[in-house]
């Protein structure tokens, strides 16, 4: 697992928070000092903090546990679901669905109402349908995908919630706060980190700077899972290894019976 550099993290521009007349104070502690009437973040603050928060990651991974990723702003979208898609994660990235968590039940009614329009699809049903029932099926399909598309094999709530910009998605954050699941987030200049488990303080409008940060906590998010498949393969392979002597020690009580067979029955004889 590889943290970025600070160099890297310069570069991508994670160093810049908003201007002075809009900070949060509660943000003072990762703050390094003021350019330009602009805040300028601690870097080496979101080294050992994205650090911290790629390992919890990890290993809520490991554990085969669901993160579900939150951001609805334009500049992260589309990172937010290429990386959340390549470990595999759910992820919201249009508005978020309010009570989605707390009303959790509810959210799962929908989905499911998206599985038996495609059912329907499937089996012939939708085309004995006219075709103004076909268009307004077609309809409400499309607006179930896009809002709750990327959350079909969501089954059950998240273990934990990735958030960019908690000022934004602060229904999201309440709402995970309200049922106890733990927040990572990248928390800006602006925004009120004590809502927040696992603080991750970087420019939050930047794509590169969105990009860096995902990139570094899905690799070690991709690492858990790599080693969860190992460490199955590995169970499997003991298991198979304890039944091969099982089997052998039945082979040889059973040769042991056929042996003693003949043997019992010449004693009766004699």
């Amino acid at each position: 697992m590889s943290t970025p550099s600070f160099e890297q993290l310069l570069e991508a521009g994670c160093h810049f928070g908003h201007l002075k007349r809009k900070w949060n104070p509660a943000m003072a502690p990762y703050i390094f000092m003021e350019r330009n009437g602009i805040h300028i973040i601690d870097l080496y603050k979101t080294q050992a903090k994205v650090e911290e928060a790629a390992a919890a990651l990890k290993s809520i991974a490991k554990a085969g546990k669901k993160v579900l990723f939150v951001a609805t702003k334009k500049q992260a979208k589309q990172v937010i679901a290429d990386k959340a898609t390549s470990v595999n994660m759910p992820f919201v990235i249009e508005r978020w669905p309010g009570g989605m968590l707390t009303n959790f039940a509810t959210i799962r009614k929908a989905v499911k109402k998206m599985t038996a329009i495609d059912k329907m699809t499937k089996d012939g049903t939708f085309d004995n349908l006219s075709k103004r029932e076909k268009l307004q099926i077609t309809r409400q399909r499309a607006k179930l995908e896009k809002t709750l598309g990327s959350i079909a094999d969501l089954n059950r709530l998240p273990s934990a919630l990735f958030v960019v910009d908690v000022l934004k998605e602060h229904i999201a954050v309440a709402e995970a706060n309200r049922l106890g699941i733990p927040v990572f987030a990248m928390v800006d200049t602006n925004s009120d980190p004590s809502n927040v488990d696992f603080v991750i303080p970087a420019n939050d409008d930047a794509s590169k700077s969105i990009e860096i940060i995902l990139d570094t906590v899905c690799a070690a998010m991709a690492e858990g899972l790599e080693e969860r498949k190992a460490e199955k393969v590995d169970t499997v392979a003991a298991g198979e290894g304890e039944a091969a002597p099982k089997r052998e020690r039945r082979r040889v009580s059973r040769k042991a019976e056929e042996a003693e067979a003949p043997a019992a029955e010449a004693t009766e004889e004699a």
